[in-house]
């Protein structure tokens, strides 16, 4: 019940060594080179869990994970869990492990991929310790180790990074494998993915090293010839010049009163024991090699590529580089986190899953499936959304329904519990309504609108011409599909809430004057598919466009500006015509722009109509006649919403600023502010 447990097990040609003191009440697996699975349960003792094994080259396909490090958070649980796992001498070889203490394969998505984390010069492979649970619930989880003392060359590193994405890929070949490389580990990844271009990888590149001859580590190099063994990591300017902002990081986890006397101290001395002199050295030469091979190589790799650059890496010039390789790689797009380090794994406020979601990189098979890929975002993704738009939450929505007697109640109680269901209306300006929307049914309700989307917010391309990459994730995160015919019947075959807006981005892009006019096509798109399926049909409007800004340029107007048709070519030169059976204004449905005039905001006012059945008619609505009938039926209850809600706002005594901050001065930050009588 105390002590600790040796076990060994010897097979022909090598002994497998493994110990573990005895903690909480646990069950370990351990992994061995041949198909071999030991279950061991322990008695409670100790309190702090620790793990070692050895000579562990490669996880066997045949062998489930194996539960080794606890889901820890924060730089201080970091140093903490790396100086257990450097602590004996060890001069290697790397081999793998698996952080999954927060929960098996029953907490685990069916299908995951293999995630292989590379960590970066460090070598500890602890890099993702902040998010191990959550990749835990999506991916197979696996980190590379690299001992301190190792000398594994670049070369080697990259063949045992291959054997083991061969290894994976054989095991499931309808899978992708994931590799997330830090600086160093991300030239692995890359050098990995130039060597097997037929491969189904995922590289996620984290401030990758390949910029290593433009960054300050050449300069370090001369510098360390000249420090004596062991060093003074202890300074807090050399401390921050070698690991940028991991002060940054220990005053946001630890605390500002204690870093200088707890978190420095602590991290000074692990870099001592993790990155001596004769490691730096060593680990910064395989970084000059691995930053030239892999840039002699970039040609070749055909990789899905995902770059996330920090806007303050002071080690390497990470912004820069994203771009340059987002121009060399031919599928490759870039995320930028303007406010982060050089250590983002590491830091607050920023969370890889989410990232991942955003880009719309998640995927079990060959092929990106909108539908049976998607995960819909967790309560804390919400909350992040729900903030980041803080003026059109401050807008505090008016949400209204209607119940099938035709009764009109406050709240989404007229919202049908299970679909399909097809969901219609307005597009307001710029899709101003869009987030409030999804996200207040979302928190309401539980209930998932996956909206069908332009596909500009999925096209790559498009991203570069944006002031930031980043703009459409939020929409993909909350479930944005491409607006197909086949999506739209895979969500509705699988009893999904569909949103759509047949109006698209001429709606969404009106011009002055425009605001509240329908530009829906002529033809019954949704009828007869969601008759199909038996799904009802919910008409409903929204306004309140007028309150939170006024159109200053519109299209007509930028089209009279110098060289502006130059930047229009751009916008729309690869843009799929989704109304190219219409004629007219509902043909012409250009990507440009918007120049607004923000207001004081107002309240946005949302209704939801009578849902309308379409099951039992599924013979009827085949006939275009009666199709037609049934979509002007549609669109004259969407009007009518509008036309509600624009007198009923009148009503409103709370519709201006000044009377919902009063009110919510007496009764409550969280308190739900009146609205006018129904």
């Amino acid at each position: 019940t105390s002590g600790r447990i040796s076990l060994s097990y010897v097979f022909p040609g090598r002994k497998l060594k493994a110990s573990q003191p005895t903690s909480s009440l646990m069950s370990a697996t351990i992994a061995t080179p041949t198909p071999l699975q030991l279950q061991i349960r322990v008695a409670p003792e100790a309190p702090r869990t620790r793990w070692r094994a050895t000579t562990c080259r490669a996880r066997p396909a045949s062998l489930p994970d194996a539960q080794v490090v606890t889901g820890r958070k924060g730089v201080s649980e970091y140093v903490e869990a790396a100086q257990q796992l450097t602590r004996w001498p060890d001069g290697g070889p790397p081999r793998w492990f698996s952080p999954l203490e927060c929960g098996g394969a029953g907490g685990r998505i069916s299908g995951a991929p293999t995630l292989l984390y590379l960590p970066g010069i460090d070598g500890v492979g602890l890099g993702l310790i902040r998010h191990h649970e959550a990749l835990a619930k999506i991916f197979v989880l696996w980190c590379l180790h690299i001992p301190v003392k190792d000398r594994t060359s670049f070369e080697g590193l990259v063949e045992y990074v291959e054997r083991t994405v061969k290894l994976e890929s054989s095991r499931a070949p309808d899978r992708p494998v994931y590799l997330v490389g830090e600086s160093i580990g991300a030239c692995i990844a890359l050098a990995g993915a130039a060597r097997n271009r037929d491969t189904d990888l995922v590289l996620i590149l984290v401030n990758p090293g390949t910029s290593f001859h433009k960054s300050k580590l050449q300069s370090l190099s001369a510098f360390l010839d000249l420090i004596p063994e062991p060093f003074h990591l202890n300074s807090p300017e050399f401390l921050n010049f070698l690991t940028e902002n991991f002060m940054q990081m220990l005053l946001t986890f630890i605390g500002r009163g204690t870093y200088l006397e707890e978190g420095g101290q602590a991290l000074s001395e692990f870099l001592v024991d993790v990155l001596p002199r004769e490691t730096i050295v060593w680990k910064l030469q395989m970084l000059r090699i691995a930053s030239s091979f892999v840039n002699s190589r970039l040609h070749a790799v055909r990789a899905q590529t995902l770059v996330l650059a920090s806007g303050y890496d002071v080690l390497l010039p990470s912004r820069e580089e994203a771009q340059r390789l987002q121009s060399m790689l031919e599928n490759c797009r870039v995320r930028h986190f303007r406010d982060n380090g050089h250590t983002i794994l590491l830091e607050g406020g920023f969370d890889i899953v989410t990232t991942i979601k955003g880009a719309e990189y998640y995927r079990r098979s060959s092929q990106t499936d909108f539908i049976a890929d998607y995960l819909p975002p967790t309560p804390s993704e919400l909350k992040k959304i729900l903030d980041s738009f803080g003026i059109l939450n401050f807008a505090n929505l008016v949400m209204l329904s209607t119940l099938p007697d035709g009764k009109i109640v406050r709240g989404l109680a007229g919202l049908p519990e299970e679909g399909p269901v097809v969901l219609v209306g307005y597009h307001m300006l710029m899709a101003l309504e869009l987030v409030p929307l999804v996200a207040g049914v979302l928190s309401s309700t539980g209930i998932n609108l996956r909206g069908l989307g332009h596909p500009f917010l999925f096209n790559k391309y498009s991203e570069q011409l944006l002031p930031e990459s980043s703009l459409f994730d939020v929409c993909r995160i909350l479930g944005a599909v491409p607006v197909t015919t086949f999506n739209f019947y895979k969500l509705l075959s699988e009893k999904h809430f569909v949103l759509l807006y047949p109006g698209g981005a001429r709606e969404v892009l009106h011009r002055k004057g425009e605001e509240y006019k329908l530009f829906w096509p002529e033809q019954p798109e949704f009828v007869r598919m969601a008759s199909r399926f038996g799904a009802k049909i919910i008409p409903f409007g929204v306004v309140g466009e007028d309150d939170i800004c006024d159109v200053l340029l519109d299209y007509n107007d930028l089209l009279k500006l110098p060289f502006y048709d130059i930047m229009d070519k751009k916008l729309n030169k690869d843009s799929v015509k989704l109304r190219a059976d219409c004629t007219g204004e509902i043909q012409n449905q250009p990507i440009h722009p918007m120049v607004v005039l923000p207001k004081v905001p107002g309240r946005f006012y949302f209704i939801f109509g009578k849902p309308i059945e379409t099951r039992g008619r599924e013979m009827e609505l085949t006939e275009k006649e009666n199709a037609q009938h049934m979509y002007l039926h549609v669109k004259s209850e969407v009007e009518n919403c509008i036309k509600y809600l624009k007198e009923k706002r009148e009503e409103d005594p709370y519709r201006s600023i000044l009377p919902r901050l009063l009110y919510q001065a007496v009764h409550g930050h969280n308190a739900e502010i009146p609205t006018f009588e129904l």
